[in-house]
Order: C-alpha cells, then sequence, then structure tokens
C-alpha cells in the first residue's frame, strides 16, 4: 500500500513513554501513517494548519491546555479530524463524547483494544469518503444541468437558517466562506459557524458575483476576506482569512486565485 492511501494519524500526549508506546503499535499497522508526535496542544496547532490529519490520539490532562478544550477548539474546523482521547483519569468520559469523541481508552490499554479503537476509526473514514464522494457526483450533476441550461439562478441576499426552535436570517454580507458538511453547507461568519441545508454548487450559482472565488471543491470564500496566500511545507497552498481561519487551495482553482491577487 502506497502512502497515499494511509491514513494520517498524530499523537498528542505530554508523557514520553506513552507517546513512544502509541508510536510502537502503530509501526506495526498497514493501513495507518504516523504523521507527527506533539507533546503539548500548542504545537499540534501549528502543526495542523500546515498537515492534514484524519484521526488525533489525544491526552487530557496536559499543561497550559488540556485536551477536552483543545477538542472543542478542533471540532470547530470543517477539516476537523476523528479525535480518540487516550488517558489515565476515567472521569472525564462523559465529557470526552460531548465533543462527539469516537472513543476514550484508558491507560495502560493493551495493544488489541488499540488495534480494535484503530479499525472502527478506518471504518468510520470509509463510510465518510464514500458520503463525500455521493456528494461530489450531486454537486458535479448540477453544476452540469445548471451549465447545460445555460442559466444562473437568481443571486442570494439573505440565508434563511433553521435550526432546532427557531429561524435566523443572515445577509450575504455576514459570509466569510462556504464549506461542505455532508448535506449541508457550513456558513462561516465573523464569530461562529450555522449550518445552511444546501449543497456547495447549488449556493455557488446564486452567490453575487465577483465577490466570492472557489478555492477547493469543498469551499467557497469572499474574495475580500482574504488577506494572504502561503505556501505550505508540502508545496500545497492555503489563505488566510480575516476572521482568522485558514482555508486549503487546490491546485486546480490555484490560478484563478492568483488572478485575484495581480488584478488591478
Amino acid at each position: 500500500m502506497n502512502n497515499t492511501s494511509l491514513k494520517k494519524i498524530l499523537l498528542v500526549d505530554d508523557e514520553l513513554p506513552a507517546l513512544v508506546n502509541m508510536q510502537f503499535v502503530l509501526s506495526g499497522n498497514p493501513d495507518w501513517q504516523l504523521v507527527g508526535s506533539c507533546y503539548s496542544t500548542a504545537l499540534a496547532r501549528e502543526f495542523m494548519q500546515k498537515t492534514p490529519v484524519d484521526l488525533i490520539l489525544l491526552d487530557i490532562e496536559m499543561p497550559e491546555q488540556n485536551g477536552l478544550d483543545f477538542a472543542r477548539e478542533i471540532c470547530a474546523r470543517p477539516d476537523a479530524p476523528l479525535i480518540v482521547f487516550i488517558t489515565a483519569y476515567d472521569q472525564h468520559a462523559v465529557s470526552a463524547f460531548d465533543v462527539f469523541a469516537l472513543d476514550y481508552l484508558l491507560k495502560p490499554f493493551d495493544d488489541e483494544r488499540f488495534n480494535l479503537m484503530l479499525q472502527r476509526a478506518l471504518q468510520l473514514l470509509e463510510l465518510k469518503q464514500k458520503a463525500m464522494n455521493a456528494t461530489a457526483i450531486q454537486d458535479y450533476l448540477q453544476d452540469r444541468t445548471a451549465f447545460d441550461e445555460g442559466k444562473r439562478s437568481p443571486q442570494l441576499q439573505q440565508l434563511i437558517i433553521k435550526s432546532i426552535g427557531s429561524t435566523e436570517r443572515v445577509n450575504i454580507d455576514e459570509v466569510i466562506w462556504l464549506s461542505t458538511a455532508a448535506n449541508y453547507v457550513e456558513v462561516h461568519l465573523r464569530n461562529r459557524v450555522v449550518l445552511h441545508r444546501a449543497t456547495i454548487t447549488a449556493m455557488e450559482t446564486r452567490l453575487p458575483e465577483n465577490q466570492f472565488i472557489r478555492l477547493h471543491r469543498t469551499a467557497i470564500v469572499r474574495c475580500d476576506a482574504i488577506l494572504n496566500l502561503k505556501v505550505n511545507a508540502d508545496g500545497g497552498h492555503h489563505v488566510q482569512l480575516s476572521n482568522g481561519d485558514e482555508v486549503r487551495v487546490s491546485e486546480s482553482y490555484l490560478k484563478n486565485l492568483k488572478k485575484l491577487f495581480t488584478a488591478t
């Protein structure tokens, strides 16, 4: 199996013996690639800004910032990895599942339990990939239909966001960027994120022209919210936005983005 098909895993634990033990168990697993080991959430945050991760194995009791607070932070990301807590303390189990943790392993754990967790994570990631592929096909068909008909839908001025027990109007001017989330679009505003029931391609056809740009199959960004374009360590690109978010740029959309930077 080549490295491109391996799922990427990040370890975050302030105890060196725990990191070494997990590294050893992972070394014999053919489905996972260990891409990093960090002894603090600050280092993990910096690492994840440059390297995509599918699964993070996270300790809870750590100095400066505990694992639960860090998990709440990364759960807000559109590309949030699966999270498994690995800790010596069982009193955090309920809080762990409040942040949608996949699993909760108590130290010391045996190899069989560890590998069972990895198997569950792999199955969930495969299901997630199938769902994304289905959404991509749906988006392509809708996009192709719109292209064939030569039509553009009326431009949106507001979004009507329906949540449990409430309905909210959001002006398009408040939108910083949009990303896919299964059958929804995550609408990123200045200080929060809301879910809107739509596909990202359907949204693209109704956004004000010349105000938004597609940067990825899963992301559309407001042009004047882009602060800068940066090169990643792996040669890829991402943009930094006015609300502090960073969004990866697909190679197929990079040329159009560079035109935006050179436009007079």
